[in-house]
């Protein structure tokens, strides 16, 4: 990012925001503490896309795939089963950065292109003007939402940053588009695009031969590996490799974001893998997406061994995290029945109900957290920002706008449980590409065991107690008006607290209500 920026920001001068850690000289005792950090995201992974099992039980998707490195990880750290992120990936990768709920930050939606809007129309509502433009950390840009970005908080303080894959800040020839604008030092394939063309390097990952982009999604910078048959996944990990390699040799801690673009559509056959799926009995159709999965997984071995090899296994976190659910919407992409690839959980991608919003999650810190554990307590993905700040030792730091997450660091070292009492919110007023269960123009709050659903068009109410209920088969709304009424009061104080939008009936031009206004 651009030095002047700080100006902009008004942050506090480098010392005090970062504790007295700088950029220059040699480390002290205290900064060789500090450790490494790997956020590895994948994109559109559903709860069971492994074959470690988040739930109490195996289920055929656990038996059906394999993530050997998944299982590693978790051997060595910590699983969380209640891990939530936002239903659409833009919504989710704008609150990780920002530290904003999806509500707050209004980009509800997945954004591309400049002053465009991605929502499907609707006959009977219009959709309110959501933030299609992205985040961003300035101002200038319509339609955008302006946050401090905790990366930037990391360089100040010290930390080589760098970013690998999927970006999906900002739309196309806006600030948020470039992850150089995050505070990132190196980007590796990052830019507007929250999809990619292909993961086939024979089609150049989206260019002609006289190398033009034929899609707004083809890949940019994996030159290198045009037409050599490397599969982007791989591609994009021998690339982060370098970076690591490079990082080795600066005399500072370093922030890796392993964003991969699997296991998004198109899905490609990863031929590493595919025939060993096919063998199994898949259809190529789930074959193809199970050799997603694992190519996904051989990624995050291969950085696991690059920490061991290079000593640098015992100084680094690993965080392992999806962005929104498993596809599950679209019989193009999946075979069987739609709404059904994320069992036990309902629906999927795009969905508020469990399908589309709860994510597979685990965290490796040697020394702090314990190993071959589980946590069974919820949190959000605006609770990265805080947390990873307060891993780094970054403190007394200032953001241009409030902060939404939560820090999870009492789950790691056992010492509380934020959640308890904690109201976690959704919004989406959008319409996106699908129709299915808990898709489109509503909102949702969990709170300890319950969780209410609010149809805006409609004013339906959903009420479900997740513990006993994870398939969300049985709404006891009718049950429990208490509730309901407890809940969409919640629900409403909040979505008005923070400015979020609702959509307005075209037949009126009356606002649909708030939950708590009916």
């Amino acid at each position: 990012m651009n030095r002047f920026l700080l100006t902009a920001f008004s942050l506090t001068p480098l010392a005090p925001v970062v504790n007295g850690w700088g950029t220059t000289g040699n480390r002290t005792a205290e900064e060789q503490k500090r450790p490494n950090i790997i956020l590895f995201m994948v994109d559109d992974m559903g709860w069971q896309d492994t074959s470690l099992p988040f739930w109490t039980q195996k289920t055929h998707y656990n038996e059906a795939y394999e993530t050997p490195n998944m299982e590693r990880l978790a051997k060595q750290g910590m699983m969380f089963t209640q891990a939530y992120a936002c239903n659409i990936s833009s919504a989710t990768r704008c609150s990780l950065i920002t530290g904003a709920n999806n509500a707050r930050h209004r980009v509800t939606n997945w954004t591309l292109e400049r002053d465009k809007q991605t929502d499907r129309k609707s006959e009977t509502v219009e959709l309110p003007d959501w933030n299609y433009n992205g985040v961003s950390q300035v101002e200038g840009v319509n339609n955008t939402y302006v946050g401090t970005s905790f990366v930037e908080l990391l360089r100040q303080s010290g930390y080589h940053t760098i970013h690998c894959g999927k970006a999906h800040w900002g739309s196309i020839d806006t600030p948020g588009e470039n992850p150089t604008h995050w505070g990132f030092e190196v980007n590796i394939a990052g830019h507007a695009a929250g999809g990619l063309a292909t993961y086939l390097s024979e089609r150049n990952y989206g260019h002609t031969r006289d190398g033009k982009a034929y899609s707004l999604m083809s890949i940019p910078g994996l030159e290198n590996y045009w037409g050599t048959g490397v599969f982007a996944t791989e591609a994009l990990t021998r690339e982060a490799i370098k970076a690591l390699d490079k990082a080795k040799k600066y005399n500072q801690p370093f922030y890796l974001y392993m964003s991969h673009y699997a296991i998004h559509i198109p899905i490609d056959k990863d031929m590493r893998f595919f025939p060993k799926y096919v063998r199994k009995g898949l259809t190529d159709k789930e074959a193809a997406y199970a050799s997603l999965i694992e190519g996904m997984d051989k990624s995050l071995g291969d950085l696991m061994d690059w920490l061991e090899k290079n000593g640098e296994a015992d100084n680094t976190v690993v965080i392992f995290m999806s962005d929104n659910g498993g596809l599950a919407a679209e019989p193009e992409w999946r075979d069987g029945e739609i709404h059904t690839q994320n069992y036990p959980l309902n629906s999927g991608k795009g969905s508020l109900y469990e399908g589309g919003i709860r994510e597979p999650m685990i965290v490796s810190w040697p020394g702090v957290v314990k190993p071959d554990t589980r946590c069974d307590k919820y949190l959000m993905i605006e609770d990265f920002y805080p947390t990873l700040l307060e891993m780094a030792g970054v403190k007394d730091y200032k953001t241009v706008a409030p902060l939404d997450g939560v820090s999870f660091m009492p789950l790691l070292k056992g010492t509380g449980d934020p959640s308890k009492g904690r109201a976690l919110v959704w919004n989406f007023p959008n319409i996106w590409g699908n129709d299915g269960p808990g898709i489109n123009l509503d909102c949702a709050i969990r709170k300890d065991d319950w969780k209410l659903v609010y149809y805006y068009e409609t004013g339906k109410k959903e009420l479900f107690n997740i513990p006993e209920d994870i398939g969300e088969k049985n709404d006891v709304a009718a049950q429990h008006p208490d509730i309901v009424r407890r809940l969409s009061k919640e629900l409403g104080e909040y979505l008005r607290k923070v400015d979020a939008q609702r959509p307005t009936f075209k037949n009126s031009g009356e606002p649909c209500p708030w939950p708590d206004e009916l």
